[in-house]
């Protein structure tokens, strides 16, 4: 994990930007002070807990990175009377007016960042469409603080060579830097220009009008990451520790107390060039073991069997009753999320727990 939130703040630094880590993957307090530590410059959360949750910690620049909507502004609004530099998103006119009147009410000009759809993948505004002029306006002319733009290359986890990722993230790059060009030649401000996702981060070769970068599963990596091409199983710093509690010798399965209840019900490997079932199998010493995997999952039975599906007549013996395995997950938010907590293993200390928090 260490090496994972050195080498991506490197990385964003050597391209001239500043690094906004997504701590919506670890929701762990110690995790985010590590990447402070490391020189992140702010983070990036999913929810408004996760906001108050941090800021409370002594986190105070914080992205709300999903669109807000008008019943959640006095939670927003409460956040920066208590000194927090929130900013907030919105992709319409109708959520900027929400906003703008918000702010005019409380006499608090809310920041606002307008979030830029760079790939169709999932929400935002076009940059060169009509609208984002629109909503710079009814922004900034309507009492809020326009803050800037920014995107999400979720297109780039499709991607699995090093020229499709070069390409995403230059589409990501170059079509947000044009939205803030838009805005500011339309006379609207627009000081920060911010993109990112884990693939796009670490294959950009140009940050040029870009001033933050958000990643956020780069912290743990997992499986999705693996097949997208940007790590590797050995770079995966997270695990669910499972224990063998039986066999199907005839099927050739070997049971452990692990289902989607451990590692949930996330199959993102299974579009891609790997699919990995619900998760990778190492040794205990986080060996992999290429030919198994966790071919099936019910809530708290996970069924580990041969890629080939071969039956081996040593089952029992490989996979003796009461040891232990660790499963890499396909995802590893949605796997963090069904713990309350980590067990931290290093070598420079004795295990220890870090607490996460879940919820809305």
């Amino acid at each position: 994990m260490r090496r994972n939130i050195q080498t991506m703040q490197s990385r964003v630094a050597s391209l001239g930007a500043r690094l906004r880590p997504h701590v919506k993957t670890a929701k762990c307090i110690p995790i985010a002070r590590m990447q402070q530590a490391a020189g992140a410059a702010g983070i990036t959360v999913s929810t408004l807990k996760e906001a108050e949750q941090f800021f409370d910690a002594g986190f105070d620049d914080i992205l709300y990175a999903v669109c807000v909507t008008p019943n959640k502004l006095d939670t927003v609004l409460d956040l920066l009377r208590r000194g927090c530099r929130l900013k907030v998103v919105v992709d319409s006119v109708t959520g900027a007016q929400a906003v703008a009147r918000k702010s005019q009410a409380a006499g608090i000009a809310i920041p606002t960042v307008i979030e830029i759809d760079t790939d169709g993948h999932r929400a935002g505004v076009k940059p060169e469409a009509e609208v984002l002029i629109d909503i710079g306006r009814a922004l900034h002319d309507g009492g809020a603080q326009l803050y800037g733009v920014m995107t999400h290359a979720g297109a780039s986890y499709a991607e699995n060579t090093t020229a499709g990722l070069q390409r995403i993230a230059e589409q990501e790059r170059s079509l947000c830097v044009r939205a803030a060009e838009r805005l500011r030649a339309a006379g609207l401000p627009c000081p920060e220009v911010s993109v990112g996702s884990t693939p796009t981060a670490l294959s950009a070769r140009s940050l040029e009008g870009v001033t933050e970068v958000r990643a956020g599963v780069y912290v743990f990596h997992d499986l999705v990451m693996c097949n997208v091409g940007v790590c590797t199983p050995q770079d995966v710093a997270l695990s669910v520790l499972a224990t063998v509690i039986g066999h199907h010798v005839e099927k050739g399965w070997v049971l452990v107390d692990a289902g989607w209840m451990a590692m949930s019900r996330d199959r993102g490997t299974q579009a891609q060039a790997v699919d990995w079932g619900y998760g990778a199998v190492c040794q205990v010493d986080g060996s992999l073991m290429p030919d198994w995997l966790m071919s099936g999952a019910n809530q708290e039975h996970g069924i580990v069997s041969r890629r080939d599906g071969a039956i081996p007549g040593d089952l029992a013996q490989v996979f003796p009753i009461g040891s232990q395995l660790r499963l890499l997950p396909n995802h590893a938010c949605a796997t963090a999320a069904q713990f309350s907590d980590y067990r931290v293993l290093g070598p420079d200390a004795e295990p220890r727990t870090w607490e996460r928090f879940n919820g809305w």
